[in-house]
């Protein structure tokens, strides 16, 4: 690209939420407590699965990861952005950036693959109950898991790997409040191509397979508790899975809304906006529908104060 000055990036300069700078107080209150609500929660459902005995099923197991996730997930992204919003926009280093980008990556196909086992297990139970204990047992929990922490943590190298080698134009502003993927290839002048193929590459097995699949065992959960002969029974079986498909539904729709926005560079504030929706609200969401709509987990937790107390 002539005419242009390329130079080897040090920092960038996020700036954040700049079309809101009257509610600056607000939204920095707003977020902190939050974000505080968010990692409580979260951090509360690890402790109550660990030194809970009626939680130590693969359903259970799998949620204590899954909210282990959610607290990597929003603490990578929301003490800086509550470091920007209060600032008013701050510079992040070229390894701060890529190190939050990895994170970014990870924790999203971490989570992904987790929530494709929690409806594995939930379709052994619904669809295959004779079978349920022979098959997810422990080593084929701990493998699932395994495998989704694995996955999620190798494969976002490879696309951090390659913008290291990027040269960037003068500009070093990110209209964004973290180092999303977009606006950091649109500051670049190297050929981004290969990175966007990658990262597209990616995405189907890990975002349309999983969705794929999980709409599937759903659809047979569907059918098998359909054929249950009593009102009663339906409501039980049911209840073992509403919990998981409440926060798939607000996971993955997040998801589709921020990745279907039509011309992103031409709505930054709504592309911003449906970000901060999907990485400040979404992780909250986790452990408060378990909280409120799963028994055994109000039970547990109805023990640990009775304990406390």
């Amino acid at each position: 690209m002539s005419g242009i000055n390329r130079t080897s990036r040090r920092e960038f300069f996020l700036l954040g939420f700049n079309h809101f700078q009257s509610l600056t107080p607000f939204l920095f209150t707003l977020f902190l407590i939050v974000y505080i609500l968010t990692v409580v929660g979260n951090v509360l459902v690890v402790i109550l699965v660990s030194i809970s005995h009626r939680l130590k099923t693969p359903m259970y197991l799998f949620l204590r990861n899954l909210s282990i996730c959610e607290v990597l997930f929003t603490t990578n992204i929301v003490p800086k952005m509550l470091q920007v919003l209060l600032q008013g926009g701050s510079t992040i280093s070229f390894t701060g950036c890529m190190t939050q980008l990895y994170m970014f990556g990870a924790t999203g196909m971490a989570e992904c693959l987790l929530l494709t086992s929690m409806s594995y297990d939930r379709y052994l139970a619904i669809c295959k109950p004779l079978h349920y204990s022979s098959i997810m047992n422990f080593k084929q929990h701990l493998y699932l898991v395994i495998f989704s922490w694995l996955y999620g943590l190798v494969l976002p190298i490879i696309a951090v790997s390659l913008i290291y080698s990027f040269d960037f134009c003068d500009s070093n502003a990110l209209d964004h409040f973290f180092c999303d993927l977009a606006p950091i290839l649109e500051l670049s002048c190297s050929d981004t191509s290969i990175v966007e193929f990658e990262v597209f590459a990616q995405s189907i097995p890990v975002f349309i397979f999983t969705f794929t699949y999980i709409v599937g065992t759903y659809f047979n959960i569907f059918l098998a508790i359909m054929r249950i002969p009593s009102e009663i029974g339906r409501q039980k079986a049911f209840s073992t899975c509403s919990s998981h498909l409440t926060v798939v539904c607000t996971y993955y729709g997040t998801m589709i809304i921020l990745y279907v926005t039509p011309n992103r560079r031409q709505s930054i504030t709504v592309n911003k906006t449906l970000s901060l929706l999907y990485s400040v609200v979404t992780p909250l969401l986790n452990p408060v529908i378990y909280s409120l709509r799963n028994q055994e987990i109000r039970k547990s937790l109805s023990s640990l104060f009775k304990r406390k107390v």
